[in-house]
């Protein structure tokens, strides 16, 4: 019974009144006859009661969690309570009839209150509007909590009047008494009865006390953001009277004087005026510094654009405006070999017309937290999702989509200066992340065994092959040759983890190209993207982390940094900046950008040691001529929006075509139903292909079982008969030491013969 009196004393001091959002304390929990009750940390937070073995387990490890939603609860007798919801029954017991009643008056509220908003969600989920705005959902969000407060001081009221009807009737049983023993039982019924009518009215005031802060705050905010709103009107309706003042002016301007108006189509330029350009260019010219965040793990540095009297053009490495410059900068560039610019990346025509189209995505609402709110931790491919929040692409295609630009890899086999061609290696690698900017949702996992090639040796003059050549952990192999001078070869393994606010994607693993003239050999590998908004709000995307791309051969670099998004930061967003290095660690190029746009390139003409940043870190200073522009973001089709937001390449890579192998992702019956429109029948078709996957799985591994038991030869150590890919197979990487699954071949020669005896039935 000590121990009772330990583990109340414990609760009444860290536990905060019944009426606010959190109840902490000390409860015994019912184990097993064995142990019987053992005292218990439970917090009771968001409709939620969880139980600790200590406090210090809240930080990592949970032992069991109930929804006051749907729970029951009961109190047996003084001192003990039982909560059930569905087949879970917590039999909790507190060490007096007081502190018993303020975990049954908390566990109350929080129920009432959890109730509320589970039907507010429900009733909520398909009456948002994709397009509301921040404003209107502030506003929305203020009122659901005044009322949520409001419901709190009701049912706090109800607690009150049930606790005072208690206690009259503890007093009038206390006038009625003739026995003095008795006596003094009832008037210690009576002393707990005013104790817990007290507790429960200090709940109501705090209750009413929050309600009115609330109130008057958000009353002040309104009233403040109403006035904001009445000026901007009238500012708008002052400048809308300018402008038609003006257009009025100018139209009968032009009237007045048409011949004039006709004859001089081009009006020269008059040595004032030029004067007056130069004067403003030049002033321009005084603001061209421009300061760049530190990198991760080399010194922070400012880059200067060096004066050309012959040129007044200011430099934008930061990227916050346009830098004027057009695809031909890269031609004019004369500080780039002119090998690199003899030929144009898109020279060939297409011989194909490909589709620009697909059907439009139908508008079906579903309730995503209804799906995910039990997925919490878990790795993302081993969650059953509807095609609802798929595209109908699969993991496959979108990592053939890093060849949208492939023309920089042809550009840059062209190049003799090794370090030129890593600033249009580096421009390849940023522009892989271009096509996610508005793709927020989910790629299709591909089957064990899936491939997809894309043929474009015609067209462009490479190949791609891609497998899905594990399932758990999910990898895909990916190799592309080119005959326009090189190869590109990975896997990927995609560890992904949904946090509840975001969903965070790594992909782990090499991305290997190699030239075939020079020989040099770059490695590097992909950044962090992050999903954000996933319960509440617009989806959007985001990609942070660093780059670092190396030439094996001339041990070369080029660090990039992608700088996570911030609102409080004055950078431009989705900001991609990097310095190209030689072995010896001297920078020779500035590159900058943005990951959804376009990448510049400056090359450096001087440096110099500079004073210290705010964080103490010493700054070098680059003074690098005008940059250049090195890749360029294609814009997307007309009607995007309605077509997942696909590029012109994306649209093409589901289409169907001739010769292509049985396992290919254009042959997956649940996508195509999907990009027809027909979801019901898409997510029909998606359970029977992965039950079907895990049919397989499971006789595979009983036949392993069974071979193993029937050999009994456990020195060996041999597998049996481990899956294999088709197309890849395992081997070690000489230059990261890795093992990981390289093309073996055979592919492109079995399409030519017409021969895919050899795939098996995944479909």
């Amino acid at each position: 019974m000590s121990e009772l009196g330990k583990g109340s004393a414990s609760a009444s001091t860290a536990a905060p009144a019944p009426g606010s959002d959190t109840y902490k304390g000390w409860l015994f929990k019912w184990t097993n006859y064995l142990k019987g009750y053992q005292r218990r940390w439970f917090v009771l937070s968001n409709g939620l009661l969880s139980y600790y073995r200590t406090q210090a387990e809240m930080a990592h490890t949970c032992r069991g969690t109930i929804n006051l939603a749907t729970a029951h609860i009961d109190t047996e007798d003084a001192c003990n309570i039982v909560l059930s919801s569905g087949g879970r029954t917590y039999h909790l017991k507190a060490s007096t009839e007081v502190e018993r009643q303020r975990w049954v008056t908390a566990l109350e509220l929080a129920k009432a209150k959890a109730i509320r908003m589970m039907n507010d969600q429900s009733d909520d989920s398909g009456d948002e509007e994709p397009t509301s705005q921040s404003d209107r959902s502030e506003i929305q969000g203020t009122l659901k909590i005044l009322v949520s407060k409001l419901d709190d001081l009701s049912t706090c009221n109800d607690l009150i009047a049930k606790h005072g009807a208690a206690l009259q009737r503890s007093l009038s049983e206390l006038e009625g008494l003739k026995v003095p023993l008795e006596g003094g039982e009832k008037i210690k019924a009576v002393n707990e009865r005013a104790t817990l009518f007290r507790i429960t009215s200090n709940a109501m005031i705090n209750a009413c006390r929050d309600f009115l802060d609330l109130a008057e705050t958000h009353c002040r905010r309104l009233q403040r953001a109403l006035q904001y709103e009445r000026e901007q009107r009238t500012h708008l309706e002052e400048t809308i009277e300018q402008l038609a003042k003006q257009h009025n002016s100018l139209e009968r301007a032009w009237r007045e004087a048409p011949t004039h108006a006709s004859s001089t189509p081009s009006a020269p330029t008059t040595g004032q005026g030029s004067e007056r350009v130069n004067k403003e260019d030049a002033s321009d010219e005084d603001e061209d510094t421009e300061y760049f965040d530190a990198m991760e793990d080399s010194h922070a540095f400012i880059t200067v654009t060096a004066t050309d009297s012959t040129q007044h053009r200011r430099s934008q490495s930061n990227l916050s405006g346009a830098s004027g410059g057009q695809a031909s900068d890269w031609n004019q560039d004369d500080h780039m070999s002119p090998s690199c610019n003899d030929v144009s990346g898109k020279e060939l025509l297409p011989r194909r017309q490909r589709r620009t189209h697909i059907p439009d995505k139908p508008n079906y609402s579903l309730n995503l937290w209804s799906i995910m709110k039990n997925c919490i931790g878990k790795e993302l491919s081993k969650i059953p999702m509807p095609v609802n929040f798929n595209e109908p692409l699969s993991m496959l295609q979108r990592l053939t989509e890093d060849l949208e630009y492939h023309e920089l890899l042809d550009k840059a086999a062209r190049c003799e200066s090794s370090l030129e061609q890593m600033c249009l290696v580096a421009a390849f690698s940023v522009s892989s992340y271009s096509t996610t900017v508005h793709r927020t949702a989910k790629p299709f996992n591909p089957l064990l065994g899936e491939t997809y090639e894309l043929d474009r040796l015609e067209e462009f003059g490479y190949r791609s092959l891609c497998e899905q050549v594990s399932h758990h952990p999910p990898a895909a192999a990916h190799h592309v040759i080119s005959q326009r001078g090189w190869t590109l070869w990975q896997e990927i393994t995609i560890a992904s983890k949904f946090r509840g606010k975001y969903l965070s994607i790594m992909p782990l693993g090499a991305i290997h190209l190699q030239f075939h003239s020079s020989g040099n050999h770059y490695v590097w590998r992909k950044v962090t993207s992050t999903v954000h908004n996933i319960i509440v709000g617009k989806l959007w995307i985001d990609q942070s982390g660093d780059i670092e791309i190396v030439n094996n051969r001339t041990k070369e670099t080029c660090q990039l940094k992608f700088s996570p998004y911030s609102y409080f930061s004055r950078d431009v967003p989705r900001k991609v900046t990097g310095v190209v290095a030689d072995s010896g660690g001297q920078a020779h190029y500035i590159l900058s950008g943005t990951w959804d746009d376009k990448m510049e390139s400056a090359k450096i003409i001087q440096s110099s040691r500079g004073g210290s940043g705010s964080e103490g870190k010493q700054k070098t200073v680059y003074q690098t001529l005008s940059p250049k522009l090195l890749w360029k973001k294609y814009p997307l089709p007309e009607n995007a929006e309605n077509m997942y937001h696909f590029s012109a390449l994306a649209l093409t890579l589901n289409e169907p075509e001739d010769g292509v192998a049985l396992t290919d992702s254009r042959l997956r019956p649940d996508q195509r139903l999907m990009e027809e429109g027909r979801w019901d029948e898409a997510n029909s078709e998606k359970q029977r292909l992965e039950e079907k996957q895990r049919a397989v799985r499971r006789r595979r591994e009983a036949e392993a079982t069974d071979a193993l038991d029937e050999e009994c030869d456990y020195d060996s150590g041999r597998d049996y008969e481990r899956y294999q890919p088709l197309w890849f197979h395992q081997r070690r990487d000489s230059v990261t030491g890795e093992t990981n699954f390289v093309y073996r071949g055979g592919y492109w020669e079995s399409k030519e013969r017409e021969d895919w005896s050899m795939c098996p039935d995944i479909f």
